[in-house]
């Protein structure tokens, strides 16, 4: 199939194949949440260290996707999903084997380099295999497998690390990845639409530049500071490589990214929900399994089956809202999700020590049908506008953008709660000093409201001596606090994030 050939393909061949893909990637994301603070004590480290193994792939994913349009374009978009497939598995199994944490990291890096490449080349098969009349639903199937990972995902991976250990979170892609790999390869049509282009070399080294100086910067602000001349110099740098990158792209005669697809507007405006829409989804995804385990410590189990709800609750409203799209359209599906998304944050912003599991499975599933009702609407709505030629750099630039400011809210967010934790940490060591007459300045009550930290994962309540912590610790005194865990005494995300009495 080449050119402009209206596509004539089995609709369920070709959509298995995408859905075993699209799973698989996203597994990837979904599991690792659950297991931060098992990695944490495994490999003695802190959450700034295990966190890259989260940030670190959300990094590969943003550098790779701006060139999966160019890549698609110059070996064909199903060569290109098949050896994103097949690279997935093998970092997977070589994640499983990681010695030491940086290992793991190292690993973790490289996998994200292929998923980066695994959804935008799933989207743009949709768009440049399947009938333009069946894309809403294919996109609806497409969102189901993005969405049925989260919903077993932390489930699963609580389960595998309880009963088993962390390593069987990437064994368990080896399967998926191996059945993802023979399916495409026998259902997913070969095809080219465009000729062979020559590689913009300055151009995919300033978008390399700009994506990793940017998403870098978003990671490590909450650790660095947002004033720190670290993070103003990587914003800078990162804009100023981006300036360079959208003026050469907009120049060169076959770009690796072309950007024209912003001319078309309601794709531009339908972005702009897609970025409202991810700040939202990996809010929730992140913070809510640590605020699960390190504040209120539920077990990895206990804090699957508690998210388990809520995803299953997006997966089962994806296939209906790709049913209710033909005959409502996108804005009322959007302007539902959207107020539901609001109202389900909202409730979420006054979270606490002593908030029941009960009030997030429900608040977490008014979130998430809301970005179900969403998350479709919004990106289908803008891509049936573009030509089938730039499906695939429309698809790049969805993908690029939305990793992006994924990074950019987990940065935001985490950098709150830190701030919130400061702030928690002082207000209870000034009301424990006064009830004993001491004062603010008394130690003896300086960690008495402090929960785990999620810096070491020690617990520094006097009357919940970690083991291994000396006794001074036990007794409330500083410096045995200190001992234990250096950066306790700098506040970093140690108390409740968001501290009631």
């Amino acid at each position: 199939m080449t050119g402009r050939e209206e596509p004539q393909v089995p609709f369920w061949p070709v959509m298995t194949a995408i859905f075993f893909g699209s799973f698989l990637a996203i597994l990837g994301i979904s599991t690792i949440n659950v297991a931060l603070p098992v990695l944490m004590n495994d490999f003695h480290t802190d959450l700034a260290t295990v966190q890259w193994t989260l940030t670190g792939f959300m990094l590969a994913t943003g550098i790779i996707a701006p060139v999966t349009g160019y890549l698609g374009d110059r070996f064909s978009t199903k060569y290109l999903y098949v050896g994103a497939l097949i690279g997935f598995t093998l970092m997977s199994a070589l994640c499983a084997a990681a010695w030491n944490i940086q290992s793991l990291i190292v690993f973790r890096v490289l996998q994200g380099f292929f998923s980066g490449m695994v959804m935008p080349a799933s989207m743009t098969i949709i768009y440049q295999v399947i009938p333009k009349s069946r894309q809403a639903f294919a996109l609806s199937m497409w969102s189901l497998a993005t969405m049925m990972a989260p919903a077993f995902g932390p489930t699963l991976a609580g389960w595998l690390i309880q009963t088993f250990n962390w390593e069987w979170l990437f064994l368990m892609n080896i399967p998926f990845g191996i059945a993802a790999i023979a399916v495409s390869m026998k259902l997913v049509p070969y095809y080219k639409i465009s000729s062979n282009k020559t590689f913009d070399a300055v151009g995919f080294l300033t978008v390399v530049v700009c994506s990793t100086s940017l998403l870098v910067a978003f990671s490590e602000a909450h650790a660095w500071g947002w004033s720190s001349w670290k993070i103003v110099s990587l914003l800078a740098v990162g804009l100023i490589s981006l300036i360079v990158f959208i003026r050469r792209e907009l120049t060169v005669p076959q770009p690796p990214l072309n950007l024209r697809v912003f001319l078309y507007g309601k794709y531009t405006y339908s972005l702009v929900l897609a970025v409202i829409i991810t700040i939202s989804l990996y809010s929730g995804t992140y913070l809510t399994p640590v605020f699960l385990q390190n504040i209120q410590h539920a077990s990895a189990l206990d804090t699957g089956l508690i998210l388990l709800p809520a995803s299953l609750a997006m997966a089962i409203f994806m296939p209906i809202t790709g049913k209710l799209y033909s005959r409502v359209g996108p804005v009322w599906l959007i302007a539902a999700g959207v107020l539901l998304m609001g109202i389900g944050t909202l409730a979420m912003g006054h979270l606490s020590v002593d908030t029941p599991h009960l009030y997030i499975v429900l608040w977490m599933m008014v979130r998430n049908i809301g970005i179900s009702l969403s998350t479709m609407p919004a990106t289908n709505a803008g891509m049936q506008v573009i030509p089938r030629e730039l499906t695939g750099h429309a698809s790049s630039v969805n993908n690029w953008i939305r990793q992006g400011f994924g990074s950019f809210s987990i940065g935001i967010f985490t950098s709150a709660a830190v701030r919130q934790s400061g702030r928690s940490h002082h207000g209870a060591r000034e009301e424990r000093g006064g009830r004993n007459g001491q004062g603010a300045a008394a130690g003896g009550g300086v960690h008495l409201q402090c929960e785990r930290c999620l810096s070491c994962g020690h617990d520094h309540r006097p009357d919940r001596p970690s083991a291994g912590l000396n006794a001074s610790r036990a007794a409330g005194r500083e410096e045995g606090a200190d001992a234990a865990c250096p950066r306790f005494a700098k506040s970093i995300v140690h108390a409740p994030f968001l501290y009631k009495r």
